[in-house]
């Protein structure tokens, strides 16, 4: 009898670790635990931790709340502009209802996935070019609309969408760069324009610098002299300045002799006349004088006679030196007069 217990309880034991076995369920952190009994949706989600099900009765399902990464397959497609592209996408999103995952889809991650090709193909269709190149940001929220209003019913929520990559026509790669560097070229020359207007207003500045101080543009010349002579690669031929020749030219001429002011000489008279006495003048006068005596001469002949009155004898004496006759302007001054022929014993006329 004893040994009948003994295996009875045997048996119970056994079963019992058999049915925990068979009931015991494991639900990770990062997991929920959707059960069916018979087929039937529980109300109650399971979470975190150790649980129970009836073996046979109840089925668990869990279910991944991490946030899943899912690459969207390349897309061709024609954009707005009629160019052929072909684009790919990322998505992230996550199960917020464990229980409308499993109920309400088959499979969410494959619905989401073609979800979001037949989206990623509508907004390319609806897009430009440029928008797709520049714009993507506002492409993202609305491909993430798109794949977010069916999806909320699944118990899914998009977090991001991200347009990845989009792959152009070799055509279309050439016509964008030839247009990129058009741009590029453009760009270049009006800055070189506006680098030219400000360099020309700089130098006129200088300019109207140097016109007040000459010798500021012998400095800059110095300047360039040093900055081309540093080089040591080319030939430098040196321009002079006229003025600075023209001072050498002066400074190798000999400086003229100033005469010595000394008592004119008085040509001797013939014997048994008065000498004669030389009108008070300048030197000027007497010298202009000379000239006329001896055209008059005629070359050695006889005097031409002159209505001038004679000079009076005077003794001899000292010199006079006669004051200098006032400077006039040349535009004032009159021109020569003819002078007359003084009286008396002429010198010999030259020859």
């Amino acid at each position: 009898m004893v040994q009948v217990l003994l295996t009875a309880l045997v048996v119970l034991v056994l079963a019992g670790v058999a049915y925990t076995a068979a009931a015991a369920r494991v639900v990770k952190q990062y997991e929920r635990g959707v059960v069916l009994r018979f087929g039937r949706l529980r109300d109650d989600v399971r979470g975190p931790g150790f649980t129970m099900v009836l073996p046979g009765a109840e089925r668990l399902r869990k279910v991944n709340m991490q946030i899943v990464t899912m690459p969207v397959p390349a897309q061709d497609g024609i954009t707005r502009d009629n160019v052929t592209v072909r684009v790919d996408a990322v998505i992230y999103f996550k199960v917020v209802d464990a229980a409308s995952a499993v109920v309400e889809v088959e499979d969410y991650r494959f619905a989401v996935s073609q979800m979001a090709q037949t989206s990623l193909r509508s907004i390319i269709g609806k897009s430009d070019l440029d928008d797709l190149l520049s714009n993507r940001e506002k492409l993202n929220q609305g491909l993430e609309l798109m794949i977010d209003s069916p999806a909320v019913g699944w118990g899914v929520q998009i977090d991001r969408v991200e347009i990845k990559d989009v792959s152009l026509p070799e055509t279309m790669k050439r016509s964008m760069a030839r247009q990129a560097e058009a741009d590029r070229e453009r760009r270049a020359r009006v800055i070189n324009a506006d680098a030219e207007l400000q360099a020309s207003k700089k130098l006129s500045q200088a300019a109207a610098e140097m016109s007040s101080q000459p010798a500021a543009l012998q400095l800059r010349l110095l300047q360039t002299v040093v900055a081309v002579a540093a080089e040591k690669n080319s030939t430098l031929v040196l321009p002079f300045p006229v003025e600075l020749l023209r001072f050498l030219e002066r400074a190798q001429q000999p400086t003229p002799q100033q005469p010595v002011d000394a008592a004119p000489q008085v040509p001797k008279a013939p014997a048994g006349t008065a000498p004669p006495v030389e009108p008070v003048g300048s030197a000027e006068a007497a010298e202009a004088a000379e000239p006329v005596e001896a055209v008059a001469s005629g070359g050695g002949g006889e005097p031409a006679p002159s209505s001038a009155p004679a000079a009076t004898p005077v003794s001899p004496g000292p010199a006079r030196t006669a004051p200098a006759p006032k400077q006039t302007p040349a535009a004032a001054r009159p021109g020569p007069r003819p002078r007359p022929a003084p009286t008396g014993p002429k010198p010999l006329a030259r020859h």
